[in-house]
């Protein structure tokens, strides 16, 4: 299909207006603070949005499709696990920590916030959990851009290399410009976008095929394993994808949206409008491949789009099915996930280098302007590398974000949950977590040959070698043990 002037009339409106945003953010960056973490000002609806969108990415409107297009709804149990775990981490995590960041020498990013939790002279906890955020986040960029790439060829016919670029920098730009706020405030666009396109486009491929009905016994007659959710899966498949959820307490780009919002009185609220916004888009994802094995199955002719590449179900589908405009909209809505994404991970990679490598080793009285300034190029310094390891065009989505997010996941998880919830934790036990949850994901991953998923060892060894590192060594100091409980107790006022 050749490149219609709708859809590209409405993805340059819709570039032009996150641009837009990102001037007016630059407008309200004054300081570090407010271009890393917005001053600590968002409400519980922009929070809720801005954590939905920043968490989704591209892999919600491509790699889930795609493998439910492929599997069917055995696919279906990692949407599980990914509601099951970001429950319970706005749960128990979410207010816990805006409170204990502000206590700890007001930090502004998790290396901050480690280092002076647990009181860390020695700044190894800086230097660690700052090169394990680069480290996981490059590659988690790289998927970003993937994505992004994917959108571009898919819609505009361009080549890929062309449309590595182009994506890339319709994203770095606001980021360049407006920081945490521009990316906080177009991501609440952008989970707006995303839920629409994805609730109005399963619908429309229904009502294509002539109603549910037939729908499904098109599915049964050509795939009737679809509708098994435990097809062509072990246990310990079950259990990979339902581990998952495991990984939020440990995502950066996730966590900051906690740190930032203005109150953890404002969560309960955050937490109701995140969960039902992940449990309609999650639904919408899994309905719009699992009915486009009938939408492509009574129309091969139209089957060669996805052949090989099942990431693109949903692209295809919005240009098949609805006129340029809505379609420009619909696609839209693609970028808008791949944006929300990789705005806030280049951000958050940005701040990482910038607030823990040179402020706390460089520059230690640069001003804030200079910081402002040195988290600016960091962002386009991240995003040239995260280009160069996305130029390999068999790169998938889904398989660089699985990585990506079993390091975080793994490395951060344990700490940070028990961080927030135990006092007894010290300095040497929470190093000891992030050395032996990255190293397991690494190299079970690497070496191991289980069919696993490396983030449920990971999360275990670290976890374990939390608490006996904590229980066996030097235990927390008076000052510390002060601190966690004054933070706990304003938490537990503020919760009411």
């Amino acid at each position: 299909m050749g490149v219609s002037t709708p859809t590209l009339v409405t993805f340059a409106v819709y570039i032009a207006l996150m641009l837009g945003i990102g001037l007016w953010a630059w407008r309200s960056t004054k300081n570090f603070s407010d271009y890393i973490l917005g001053g600590r000002s968002l409400g519980s609806f922009v929070t809720a949005m801005s954590a939905g969108a920043s968490d989704m990415s591209g892999w919600l409107l491509m790699g889930l499709p795609g493998a439910i297009f492929v599997a069917g709804l055995s696919e279906s149990w990692i949407a599980i696990g990914l509601v099951t775990g970001a429950w319970i981490n706005w749960l128990f995590v979410a207010g816990r920590l805006r409170v204990h960041t502000e206590y700890n020498n007001n930090a502004l990013t998790l290396p901050d916030y480690f280092t002076h939790r647990f009181e860390d002279t020695s700044r190894i906890l800086r230097i660690i959990s700052a090169a394990i955020i680069l480290l996981f986040f490059t590659l988690y960029c790289a998927s970003g851009v993937v994505a992004a790439a994917r959108l571009f060829e898919s819609t505009f016919a361009l080549e890929y290399g062309v449309a590595l670029w182009v994506g890339a920098a319709a994203t770095v730009l606001y980021v360049f410009i407006g920081g945490f706020l521009a990316v906080s405030w177009t991501d609440t666009v952008q989970a707006t976008l995303m839920i629409f396109a994805l609730l109005i486009t399963p619908l429309f491929v229904i009502l294509a095929l002539g109603d549910v009905s037939e729908a499904l016994a098109t599915i049964e007659r050509v795939k009737p394993t679809a509708f098994n959710m435990f097809h062509g899966l072990s246990f310990m498949a079950i259990v990979s994808l339902l581990g998952w959820g495991l990984g939020y307490f440990g995502q950066p780009h996730i966590l900051v949206r906690f740190m930032a919002v203005k109150s953890s009185a404002s969560m309960p609220n955050a937490r109701r409008i995140s969960i039902a916004w992940m449990v309609l888009t999650l639904g919408g994802a899994v309905a719009v491949g699992f009915f486009g094995i009938a939408y492509f199955a009574q129309h091969p002719e139209l089957a060669a789009a996805v052949d090989g590449n099942s990431e693109r179900v949903f692209m295809e589908l919005a240009k098949l099915l609805f006129n340029p405009w809505v379609a420009g909209v619909i696609l839209a809505g693609v970028l808008a996930a791949v944006m929300s994404t990789l705005s806030c991970q280049l951000l958050v990679s940005s701040s990482a280098i910038t607030e823990d490598f040179y402020k706390g080793f460089l520059r230690k009285n640069a001003s804030q302007q200079e910081l402002v300034w040195v988290g600016r190029l960091m962002v386009l310094s991240i995003a040239l590398l995260a280009i160069y390891l996305a130029s390999d065009q068999n790169s998938k989505v889904l398989d660089l974000v699985s990585y990506a997010w079993a390091g975080f996941g793994a490395a951060f998880g344990p700490v940070v949950l028990l961080s927030v919830t135990w006092r007894g934790m010290t300095r040497n036990g929470a190093l000891a977590g992030m050395i032996v949850g990255a190293l397991t994901v690494v190299v079970w991953k690497q070496y191991s040959g289980i069919d696993l998923y490396e983030i449920i060892p990971g999360f275990a060894f670290a976890t374990v070698a939390i608490y006996l590192v904590s229980v066996l060594g030097k235990g927390p100091s008076v000052a510390m043990i002060a601190r966690f409980a004054e933070a706990d107790k304003t938490f537990h006022r503020e919760k009411g």
